[in-house]
């Protein structure tokens, strides 16, 4: 029996590394800000679970993707690039193409920090409509924010300019909100970020 397309579920393909954090927090926050729910490969930590199965399960389940292919420097430490990102870019865009016919529903956002950069080491997605963030949080919201409107078709969305309002404000409670919580603020998993974001809108909106 095929998996059900979750409609309101959001696949964030993206870096994991603390340069890259603020993007990653600003796309998790706009995600929830818009009324959807942000998946990623750091939801769960089970051991017996093959990493590979668990994105596959987790892009099946999810009918939208947003996929950040700018970390393609090489590594200090090994000078070879990094190619997670690609591979579930690839993941996603095979899973809509040779799923079940439910997952043909699904659409996908490519970023990269420049909007051209991508033909240099990706040229089969040429074609494509990249979106480019500039290595700005808050734009990428606005980028996040004009693709999931048109993707979803949902009406009575909040602009980019008020959703980075919102984030401006939350990323000024963020503290106070980790103090109270008992956590570090650079030190937050995806599910500490994904709840605080989640009470402060139920709270502030």
């Amino acid at each position: 029996m095929p998996t059900r397309l979750k409609s309101s579920h959001v696949f964030i393909n993206c870096p994991f590394d603390a340069g890259y954090r603020p993007i990653f927090n600003a796309i998790v926050f706009a995600v929830y800000d818009l009324g959807f729910v942000a998946r990623c490969a750091l939801e769960e930590d089970d051991a017996g679970d093959y990493r590979l199965a668990k994105i596959e399960r987790i892009i099946e389940e999810c009918r939208f993707g947003i996929n950040d292919l700018s970390a393609v420097a090489l590594d200090a430490v090994t000078n070879l690039p990094r190619f997670n990102m690609p591979l579930e870019l690839g993941l996603f865009f095979g899973c809509k193409r040779y799923g079940p016919r439910n997952q043909a529903k699904k659409k996908t956002l490519v970023l990269d920090a420049d909007q051209h950069r991508y033909r240099q080491f990706i040229s089969d997605i040429s074609g494509q409509d990249i979106h480019a963030h500039g290595g700005d949080p808050e734009r990428a919201i606005r980028e996040v924010r004009d693709w999931l409107q048109g993707a979803s078709r949902r009406e009575g969305l909040a602009g980019g300019g008020e959703i980075v309002r919102r984030y401006r404000l939350f990323r000024a409670d963020l503290p106070k909100i980790c103090r109270d919580a008992g956590l570090e603020t650079d030190k937050l998993t995806f599910l500490d970020l994904s709840e605080m974001v989640t009470s402060w809108l139920k709270a502030n909106r």
